[in-house]
C-alpha cells in the first residue's frame, strides 16, 4: 500500500473536529487536530496525537499543558483557520479556563496536564491528565472523507 491509500482508508473513518490550544511565552498557540481519544476514566486521560513537525509539538512540550477544544457544527470556520486553510489574518477570541486559552463556544473544554508522552512514527502522542472541563449543548463538527460534516 502507498501512503495515498492508507490515508484514504485513514478518511473512511468519521471523527470529531478539535482544536488544540496551549501558551508559551504569553503566546497562544493552536493547531487542528481529528487525532484525539478517551484513554481512561481513573485517572481521568486523554490523547491527542501531534506531527513531529507542527510548531505544537515543541510547544506542549515546554508548556507541559494544553486544551482539547471539540468543535460544534458552527466552528468550521474555527478550524479550518488552525488547519491553515484560512490564510488571512483572523482575530480568534479565547477564555481563560484553568489558567489556559480555550475557543469560545466549543462543545467542550478540556483542560489538561501533559501525563505521559510517547513518540509513535512520525507524530508524538500526548497523554493528558484532565484538569477540569467545560461542557455546552449542541451539535459537533465532524470530518470524513477529507470533507467537513454537520451532524444533525
Amino acid at each position: 500500500m502507498d501512503d495515498r491509500m492508507f490515508r484514504a482508508a485513514m478518511g473512511k473513518f468519521a471523527t470529531g473536529v478539535t482544536v488544540i490550544t496551549s501558551e508559551l511565552d504569553g503566546d497562544v498557540h493552536g493547531m487542528t487536530a481529528n487525532a484525539f481519544m478517551s484513554v481512561s476514566l481513573d485517572p481521568k486521560l486523554i490523547l491527542i496525537s501531534v506531527d513531529e513537525k507542527a510548531r505544537m509539538k515543541e510547544v506542549i512540550n515546554q508548556s507541559g499543558k494544553f486544551t482539547v477544544n471539540i468543535l460544534s457544527g458552527e466552528q468550521k470556520e474555527m478550524s479550518m483557520i488552525f488547519a491553515g486553510q484560512i490564510k488571512e489574518d483572523r482575530d480568534v477570541e479565547f477564555e481563560t479556563f484553568e489558567g489556559l486559552p480555550v475557543i469560545e463556544n466549543s462543545l467542550v473544554s478540556l483542560a489538561c496536564d501533559v501525563y505521559q508522552t510517547q513518540d509513535a512514527g512520525d507524530h508524538t502522542l500526548f497523554i493528558g491528565e484532565v484538569l477540569n472541563l467545560n461542557v455546552q449543548d449542541g451539535e459537533p463538527l465532524a470530518f470524513y472523507e477529507g470533507k467537513y460534516k454537520q451532524m444533525t
